[in-house]
């Protein structure tokens, strides 16, 4: 049986600030790094494709506080709809 993560969105908005900071200023991050990112750190998380919803609630989050923006194709994205990647934002 796997084990839950406890507060995942919280957990999403870390991983998610983590990979950030290990980048370029102008680098991106694929949700999907941040959900394998989140499986891999937890023996007994879920599947990554299953903590997608979460990574994206957690995407919310940090554009709600204005600390991510997303891109897709080097444009910049008002919300978060179809394919995107993550990016620092702009302060």
């Amino acid at each position: 049986m796997m084990k839950p993560i406890s507060d995942p969105v919280t957990t999403a908005c870390a991983k998610t600030l983590t990979l950030l900071a290990a980048r370029a200023v102008d680098a991106t991050v694929c949700p999907s790094e941040v959900a394998r990112t989140m499986a891999a750190s937890d023996p007994g998380a879920p599947a990554w494709r299953d903590l997608m919803p979460v990574v994206h609630r957690g995407v919310d989050r940090l554009l709600a506080e204005e600390r991510v923006r997303l891109r897709w194709k080097g444009q910049a994205l008002a919300t978060r709809t179809g394919p995107y990647r993550i990016a620092r934002a702009v302060r």
